[in-house]
């Protein structure tokens, strides 16, 4: 049987020490890019609201915009951090033990100069092959001409996401984290820029453009730290000695281990392909309000998931050096705390979903029909945002081990097809919610496989504790739901409204988390519980 461990056992405590400090800094550090990217990210959005609105030219854009957001999830996000962060883990850890050649500059040797071949020439397939993609994506589109040249220019970021991704992968392996946390806000000000200047006399192919510029810039902003990274030779975090022999990074990269990671990743990005796909016949700007709901939606699971990108290389290190404790406490302390911050989100989402889509896009060409339509997609979108961050932390939790592991593609997979079938059945009924809606119904099945699977790795977490922090979590949830519910409709102006909603939903959240005993709120109170009682 799974070991239940209790909410304040000393085993669960969090680390210590110089390195325990490295995280917390790291996770400030990052946490301050992510929020400035994610602010970027909002006012890039304003800005084609402003300029665009949502109808049959914002739609085209749109399935054009499904190249970046795949190569994001492939190259940058998931898939290659999947498979080179443990690589360079590997490496650094052959490293500190071995004189020699440096095993990080052979890793590089062997695998850059063939990732950019094949980059290069599935950017350049992905060009000549741009009016065929689009009619996939989306047929019967009815600016399709538009889509296509959209696709052509947003084709380069397969070639500049994918040196992004390596460049990422191979810093957080290195364990620095600055210069790859502010990869988003490079892109978002290359996007913004063009849109600025070129938005009125090219369209939405202004804001095509700026991808392929970002792309460009997220490779620039991190070639200072790469290149000092490698020239020091120096790892960052030290991890305790090795349990057992470390395998070779050669073996790290073979097939077997990238293709199911590689499958994993697609499969996630698939499900706004299906959205896309089956929001096509809607009325015009039905894939816009999909859009813009489901980037709001998300910035909850974007800040809660920013802790896992510091720990990730962490985990992989620990794994590497055969410390699976290590590991085993660090990912539950993970799901915990990225948990609490996602359904926190979620909880003003779902309660303010109207009040905040006025004020972040409700002028110019975005009308208040807009509004309506997008934040009743944006209240199902936030059902699963839970889930989102679930598969997000757990897969890397699966990934960090080097080795190939068919399950979370598998349980992906599942997800998918039940995204699928329930977005056919609800979009006749539902429209665009309906499609939110499938998709939170997919990604949660898929987290639930995840989080009943983790209970029988080497790692082994113990799911029955974890999940019952996550239900007491959720019941938080729905507490700071309705009193931020309530706190928003009673107060007419919308910026007033969020503001007295989300506050109202803090405190509530926190009391009631804290009352249900949930680990870090203990850990949080303990010392002002400690002071008062020796000031008695």
């Amino acid at each position: 049987m799974t070991k239940i461990v209790p909410p304040l056992a000393p085993a669960a405590a969090p680390e210590l020490g110089s390195s325990g400090r490295l995280l917390a800094r790291a996770a400030f550090l990052t946490a301050g890019l992510t929020v400035a990217g994610a602010l970027l990210g909002l006012l890039r959005d304003q800005a084609f609201a402003h300029f665009f609105g949502a109808d049959t030219d914002t739609d085209a854009f749109l399935v054009a915009w499904t190249v970046p957001e795949v190569a994001a999830t492939l190259l940058i996000e998931d898939g290659l951090a999947f498979v080179l962060v443990p690589a360079f883990s590997l490496a650094l850890v052959k490293r500190a033990r071995h004189t020699g050649p440096d095993p990080v500059r052979a890793l590089v040797a062997a695998t850059l100069p063939r990732l950019m071949l094949v980059l290069a020439a599935g950017g350049a397939v992905l060009i000549a092959a741009a009016p065929a993609v689009v009619a996939v994506l989306a047929p019967g589109l009815p600016r399709a001409d538009l889509a296509v040249d959209c696709t052509r220019l947003t084709a380069t970021c397969v070639l500049t996401f994918g040196l992004t991704g390596y460049c990422s992968a191979a810093l957080r392996g290195h364990g620095r984290f600055l210069a790859p946390a502010s990869i988003y806000v490079a892109y978002n000000v290359g996007i913004i820029a063009l849109l600025l200047l070129l938005g009125r006399a090219w369209g939405v192919r202004a804001a095509a453009a700026g991808v392929a510029l970002g792309g460009v810039l997220m490779i620039l902003v991190q070639l200072p730290a790469l290149w000092h990274s490698w020239r020091d030779r120096e790892p960052v975090v030290a991890l305790p000695a090795a349990r057992r022999p470390t395998r070779g990074t050669a073996q790290a990269l073979r097939l077997a281990l990238v293709a199911p990671i590689v499958v994993f990743a697609l499969s996630r990005q698939t499900q706004v392909l299906i959205e896309r796909f089956l929001a096509a016949p809607l009325p015009a700007g039905a894939i816009s309000h999909l859009n813009y709901a489901q980037k709001v939606a998300q910035m909850p699971m974007v800040l809660s998931l920013m802790l896992c990108t510091v720990t990730f290389p962490v985990i992989a290190r620990a794994l590497a050096a055969g410390d699976t404790e290590r590991a085993r406490r660090r990912v539950e302390s993970d799901l915990i705390v990225a948990g609490t911050i996602v359904l926190l989100g979620a909880s003003v989402v779902v309660a303010c979903a109207p009040q905040i889509i006025q004020v972040l896009f409700q002028r110019g060409a975005f009308t208040v029909h807009d509004t309506e339509a997008t934040a009743d997609v944006m209240r199902m979108y936030a059902l699963g945002l839970l889930g989102q961050t679930l598969v997000g932390v757990l897969a890397r939790s699966y990934f960090s081990e080097a080795r190939p592991l068919w399950f979370p593609a598998c349980a992906m997979l599942s997800g998918l097809a039940a995204t699928a079938v329930a977005g056919a059945l609800a979009v006749p009924v539902w429209g665009a919610p309906g499609i939110a809606g499938a998709n939170a119904l997919g990604i949660t099945l898929t987290a639930l496989m995840l989080l009943w699977g983790s209970g029988r790795r080497r790692t082994a977490l113990s799911v029955r504790w974890v999940g019952g922090q996550l239900a007491r979590l959720v019941v938080a949830a729905g507490g700071a739901t309705a009193v931020c519910w309530w706190g928003a409709y009673e107060t007419p102006n919308p910026v007033l409204a969020l503001t007295v909603g989300a506050t109202s939903a803090v405190v509530v959240f926190a009391v009631v988390a804290r009352l249900l005993r949930v680990r870090e709120f203990c850990l949080l109170f303990r010392p002002v519980t400690r002071k008062l009682w020796h000031a008695r």
